[in-house]
């Protein structure tokens, strides 16, 4: 009945969901902060966690609570500039938080989940903690720690730098889609990096360069772009939530 009752029980990361006084706000935002300037270190510190919990995965929603309150500040932000009334403001900052965030991040560890670790590793599995055996194996858990950290660098270069700079790289000339495009390309750059980094930290996977395949497909539709396609001006996160371009209020 015991073992019964603990396979019962909630995964750590949901039960810590409104714990906020157990959260590490301190080392989420080091680790907002490293991620940009040094995404390495980041993933060095799982071991130390392995060697403690046992487990790759951090059963701590801080990194996540933060992250999905600044997209939540620069979806209002965005709604403020470019939206028609405080409803459909709300609506893309909520947009951005549940969908674009949160959303994209589970699709993306959901896929990884099954497709890494099948065919990199070939273990066995676990949700929010290591598989049953003892065995090494990944984690659901770490594969959405590693894609809401992934997506950093694409808040920070689409969300936050595209808002502050979209009247000047929205412009009909060359010059600014130069500039405009080259910010999409270094945010999914920046985005399969330190995808990458994630995943190659484990150390049973192998093979993890296949996730750095994309970068140069990206750099080769960046090149075409530069004389075809414009991206601020039809990839701007709000326009995804049915809002039209135009000048900011």
């Amino acid at each position: 009945m015991s073992s019964q009752r603990r396979s019962m029980r909630l995964p750590p990361f949901f039960r810590r969901l409104f714990k906020f006084t157990s959260m590490d706000f301190e080392t989420a935002v080091w680790e907002m902060t490293h991620l940009i300037i040094a995404p390495k270190k980041v993933f060095r510190n799982i071991y130390y966690h392995v060697k403690t919990k046992n487990s790759y995965h951090r059963p701590d929603p801080a990194f996540t609570y933060l992250l999905s309150l600044f997209f939540l500040l620069t979806g209002l932000a965005w709604g403020l500039a470019y939206a028609n009334g405080v409803g459909q403001t709300i609506r893309i900052a909520l947009v951005f938080v549940l969908g674009h965030f949160l959303g994209f991040s589970v699709l993306v560890a959901t896929l990884m989940f099954f497709l890494v670790g099948r065919v990199l590793g070939k273990r066995k599995q676990g949700l929010f903690g290591p598989p049953s055996g003892g065995e090494e194996g990944l984690e659901f858990g770490y594969c959405f720690d590693v894609s809401i950290r992934a997506f950093l660098p694409v808040w920070t270069f689409l969300y936050v730098l595209q808002f502050l700079l979209l009247p000047l790289i929205a412009q009909d000339y060359w010059v600014s889609n130069l500039f405009g495009n080259t910010m999409y390309l270094m945010a999914w750059s920046y985005y399969f990096v330190i995808t990458f980094l994630g995943y190659n930290a484990l150390p049973y996977l192998s093979r993890t360069e296949i996730l750095l395949a994309p970068i140069p497909i990206l750099v080769v539709l960046w090149l075409i772009s530069l004389f075809t396609f414009d991206c601020a001006t039809n990839l701007a996160p709000v326009l995804w939530c049915g809002v039209n371009l135009r000048k900011p209020v």
